[in-house]
């Protein structure tokens, strides 16, 4: 837990430096891995980008199950919370994560009602969110994150001041896409009309219109052609040559407007938060529609009374694993953290997943490309232990309202 208080930079979070680091520094990839590490080393995720819903498509029924997953932003703990599992045991190597989940958590636990938790992660611009931080959250956390969110910034201002006005629009994430919002409207497009629009014909007109046109500007392409500048949305240097080498010139920008095509065309918006957050840069209210699953009413109850059933570690996922026994994991959820992965990496983190796996376990995950990065990558005798589910793992790729990943991959262990 003290791993928290290592706030100083990439150069101290030891377990992400070894994570991403495959290049010398004086290398052109090691140049872009230490940029990428350093700019990672902060809060990256308010919101996590992948689909709860699709998660618990893929994973089928989770009680009394016990399942380990990357946090991020913590959301999709949340919502698994809802469906009773017997444990779930969160990792990332992120330490401003790790109190964000930590925080998340607490919440549920200790603020008075639904509403509350609602205020406190669904709505911006108020100034109660740190109050009742105060009052009711703070008391009960451990000594390192209560340090964590209660630290002054430079201004004063106590990092859990971030709620009182809008933490969506922090992190790495949150300040790319206020950059990509500055970018458009010096293009002459406000991007937060398209949540004025009604329907999916509206949602198509204004993004052919607005949007599309957008990827042809020069700036936009030669932004798009440069590993650094894709940083922000969490896209490692690996990462981006997955993406690259989908487009014939090595521009990116097809892809990610083929990306962007589907989170505002495809989904209405009243049922894809993920489309509000990319384009009003906030949560939608009651009448514009739904929030995320770990906030909605109906799920409040469950999630509470789960919230003893999470652990939450400082710690990379093979780690974990190798303090786990045979045999006693039965969901695993990878995120897209493989895309990082050298095959040496792969190999050990599947080695341990096959060894933990109960009867009937799958994995799930997410990848820039299309294809699982585990094919061709990852030892045959390991690969060989597991079924690909590619016709119900393409359903799902269609379904995930978050658009911003080429392809979600189910794997379950044979009999």
């Amino acid at each position: 837990m003290a791993d928290i208080a290592h706030e100083a930079g990439f150069r101290k979070n030891h377990k992400l430096r070894d994570a991403l680091l495959q290049h010398k520094a004086l290398s052109r990839q090691g140049f872009s891995e230490r940029l990428f590490g350093l700019l990672f080393s902060g809060l990256v995720y308010p919101q996590i980008w992948e689909d709860p819903d699709v998660d618990m498509e893929a994973m089928g029924p989770l009680e009394n199950l016990s399942i380990v997953t990357i946090a991020s932003g913590g959301c999709n703990m949340l919502a698994y919370l809802a469906r009773s599992p017997k444990r779930i045991d969160v990792v990332d190597l992120n330490p401003h994560h790790v109190a964000l989940n930590r925080l998340k958590l607490a919440a549920f636990r200790h603020l008075p009602s639904h509403g509350d938790v609602v205020r406190k992660f669904g709505m911006a611009g108020l100034r109660s969110n740190s109050k009742s931080f105060d009052l009711f959250i703070a008391p009960h956390l451990d000594p390192v994150t209560r340090a964590y969110w209660q630290k002054r910034s430079l201004l004063g201002r106590r990092r859990v001041g971030t709620f009182d006005r809008n933490i969506y629009r922090t992190g790495l994430l949150g300040r790319f896409i206020g950059a990509g919002h500055l970018i458009a409207r010096l293009h002459g497009v406000d991007l937060n009309e398209m949540v004025k629009a009604n329907s999916l014909r509206e949602q198509r007109q204004f993004f052919d219109c607005q949007i599309a046109p957008l990827f042809d500007k020069p700036l936009i392409r030669w932004i798009t052609s440069r590993k650094s500048s894709l940083f922000g949305l969490g896209i490692p240097p690996q990462q981006y040559d997955e993406l690259a080498s989908l487009a014939a010139d090595g521009s990116i920008a097809p892809v990610l407007r083929q990306r962007l095509e589907k989170l505002a065309c495809h989904f209405p918006l009243r049922e894809n938060y993920f489309a509000w957050q990319a384009f009003a840069r906030r949560y939608p209210n009651a009448n514009e529609g739904s929030l995320p699953t770990y906030l909605k009413a109906e799920n409040y109850h469950a999630i509470r009374a789960n919230t003893d059933r999470v652990a939450v570690h400082h710690a990379s996922f093979t780690e974990i694993l190798r303090q786990k026994p045979s045999a006693s994991v039965d969901r695993y959820v990878l995120l897209d953290a493989q895309d990082w992965m050298t095959e040496e990496q792969l190999d050990a983190l599947w080695s341990e997943i096959t060894r933990t796996a109960a009867h009937g376990a799958r994995v799930i995950f997410r990848t820039a490309a299309e294809r699982s990065v585990i094919d061709g990558k990852l030892a045959p005798a390991l690969l060989d232990r597991w079924a690909y589910l590619d016709v119900r793992s393409q359903e799902l790729t269609l379904q995930d309202r978050s658009a911003i990943y080429g392809g979600f991959h189910i794997y379950t262990l044979k009999d």
